[in-house]
């Protein structure tokens, strides 16, 4: 089968499905990604381009998946219209993306502090509303949109575990696109109240020197007919 990767990263994905048996290919448009991909995986074929279009021929994959990308794109909708196009008959997407701040206990620590503490409407790079394909409604018209069908749409419990309850934060801060790029535009007294808010919220989940965050996932798959 042949699958191709969406906004790869590091490429953690892609290696898993090669791992799988797959035929591989990994897109990112971050030329600093892509050679991160490329040290850690080299057997594997990762190329640059963009999501919203994609550099490959009508029917050329079996499988599209994006991972945690969607939520970056400016127009997703275009990036999944373009899955559609480079699917052969039969092959199915699949995306993730974080559930809401009611169940992904993390993110909702961390926006109520920044709402509490900093201003969550600066401005950003042009995106979706961050939570808006954890709408299982949403998620099931826009592709039927389209032109997908049999689509599924499963809660994946996970959850981060977490040496200190400042991790969290740093977590935040340093390893996500857009919550990172919020926090690092608050003024300097904002982020050190929004750091102390979501420390002192984490350690409530701290179990035995653990501080256990449940972090549940959306995981979303469709085929095209």
């Amino acid at each position: 089968m042949r699958l191709l990767d969406v906004a790869t990263g590091s490429g953690n994905v892609a290696q898993a499905a090669a791992r799988k048996g797959l035929r591989v290919v990994g897109i990112d448009f971050s030329t600093a990604m892509l050679a991160q991909a490329r040290q850690q995986y080299p057997e594997i074929d990762f190329c640059q381009g963009d999501a919203e279009g994609l550099p490959f021929a009508d029917n050329s994959f079996d499988v599209v998946v994006i991972n945690f990308g969607l939520l970056h794109l400016g127009h997703p909708e275009q990036a999944l219209r373009e899955a559609y196009r480079v699917l052969c008959r039969g092959g199915r997407i699949g995306f993730t993306v974080w559930a809401k701040p009611a169940s992904a206990i993390g993110f909702q620590i961390m926006l109520r502090a920044i709402e509490t503490h900093g201003d969550p409407n600066v401005p950003l790079p042009e995106g979706p509303p961050f939570f808006r394909f954890s709408d299982r409604v949403e998620s099931e018209g826009t592709l039927r949109a389209i032109g997908f069908t049999h689509t599924s749409i499963t809660e994946v419990q996970q959850v981060w575990q977490l040496s200190s309850p400042d991790e969290l934060f740093v977590a935040f801060y340093d390893g996500t696109a857009r919550t990172g790029g919020l926090l690092r535009v608050q003024s300097g007294m904002a982020l050190t109240a929004i750091r102390a808010a979501v420390i002192k919220a984490a350690a409530t989940y701290e179990k035995s020197g653990v501080v256990e965050i449940p972090m549940p996932a959306i995981l979303v798959s469709a085929q095209k007919p």
